[in-house]
């Protein structure tokens, strides 16, 4: 029996790059590069199909970008416009199939009810999304849409036909339809998977297709071989439940801000913020990590270990811990970054017995740093992050910004700051 169309995938083209071009008429046509931070040693995090056909891409850096597309506009990333408008785009999907989940800023599928896996009436929904982004949203915002037989392909269909696509994989078109992409197109394999493809003598995505399950179980050392194998033909499978591993936030600097006392309440900012988030997931963390990067030569970090927490003030006095070690510490910073890691839940945590024996005061300390972080978490939830803040992040008030990661869509009313 053939397998139905069962995914509905929905992909927002070079997304931050078309909001730019949307707030500002002037950028319409043009080659656009958005940066985190105004600095010729940052990096884009996004550039305009105008932009691309220069070679500019994610990851180039400004003044590498400037070279390969002369008169291009870079601007500075605004996060806050971003999320405003990614809620525009979610609630016009909605209007035409339901979201069944986001997946990140400029991300989401459905799943399609068993009446409308026609392929024409899938094409109908597809070309209904279009329409009501454009009216309902911006013309300037484009979305690629693709559908297929399990998600992974229709996230795959979605990319085949960028940038404004719509396209079908139908499960009676696999595999030969994929035979067309670079190993490198296909959502898992990076640069690293793909030399291990080639040492087991599989160099085209048709050769993956043709390769049986045990040799691409052999291939990605484990059940995500298998996974691939009954993906790429059609076959529906729960997606796998990964446990958070880690919660971090790092900033690009200004060259105003790249001295040490000019970084460290940035930094302090950053760390707080991760422990808001630690504390919104439920989670504890046991270890701490600084990262620093350098104008010139090498980058450095170093972590330390602690009794799982999720106290500001306990991991503050860690990062301070950590900042004094740092090597020459005269020397200007280019960017810097804090990891929490060994989380684990709240509620499956037991605390030492030995340790509330041996500092009888310990589980005082820590439930009066409970009762603040509460407090504190409150007031901002309620009122906004300037209306109370720890001392030691009044010098960064104006920077540090919000920043979108691809699994985190930041909530604009508690990340203004």
């Amino acid at each position: 029996m053939d397998r139905p169309l069962t995914s509905l995938f929905v992909d927002c083209d070079s997304y931050f790059a078309s909001v730019e071009q949307h707030l500002d008429a002037s950028l319409r046509g043009r080659p656009v590069g958005v940066a985190p931070v105004m600095a010729e040693s940052s990096c884009c995090i996004a550039a305009s199909y105008e932009a691309k056909a220069f070679g500019v891409k994610t990851g180039t850096r400004i003044s590498e970008a400037r070279v390969l597309c002369p008169g291009i506009a870079i601007v500075e990333a605004k996060p806050a416009e971003y999320i405003r408008y990614h809620h525009r785009i979610v609630a016009a999907v909605e209007d035409c199939i339901h979201v069944e989940a986001v997946l990140s800023i400029d991300e989401m599928w459905a799943w399609l009810p068993y009446n409308l896996r026609e392929p024409a009436t899938v094409e109908t929904i597809g070309r209904r999304i279009k329409a009501t982004v454009a009216r309902d949203v911006s013309p300037v915002i484009k979305v690629s849409i693709g559908a297929g037989p399990n998600k992974y392909l229709a996230k795959i269909a979605s990319k085949m036909r960028k940038p404004d696509g719509l396209f079908l994989i139908r499960p009676c078109d696999l595999p030969d339809i994929l035979h067309v992409l670079d190993l490198r197109d296909l959502t898992g394999i990076a640069h690293s998977m793909e030399t291990r493809l080639h040492a087991a003598g599989i160099h085209t995505v048709a050769g993956l297709c043709a390769a049986s399950k045990p040799v691409l179980h052999g291939v990605w050392g484990g059940v995500l071989g298998d996974r691939l194998w009954h993906l790429l033909r059609g076959d529906e499978i729960p997606d796998l439940v990964s446990a958070r591993k880690s919660i971090s936030h790092s900033h690009v600097l200004p060259p105003a801000s790249r001295a040490p006392e000019r970084a460290w309440p940035i930094l302090c900012k950053l760390l707080h913020k991760a422990c808001e988030r630690l504390r919104a997931h439920g989670l504890l963390a046991g270890a701490l990590t600084l990262q620093l990067a350098f104008p010139r030569g090498p980058s450095w970090a170093a972590e330390t270990r602690t009794a799982e927490t999720d106290s500001t003030l306990t991991l503050m006095r860690l990062l301070e811990k950590l900042w004094r070690e740092r090597p020459d510490p005269r020397h200007p910073l280019l960017q810097v970054g804090v990891v929490l890691t060994r989380l684990c839940e709240h509620g499956n945590y037991t605390p030492s017995l030995f340790q509330a024996a041996s500092d009888p005061m310990a589980a005082t300390d820590t439930a009066k740093h409970q009762r603040l972080d509460a407090a504190l978490d409150q007031l901002r939830a309620r009122y906004g992050r300037r209306v109370v803040y720890f001392g030691s992040v009044h010098e960064s008030r104006d920077h540090a910004p919000m920043r979108i990661s691809f699994t985190h869509i930041p909530d604009v009313t508690l990340e203004q700051d």
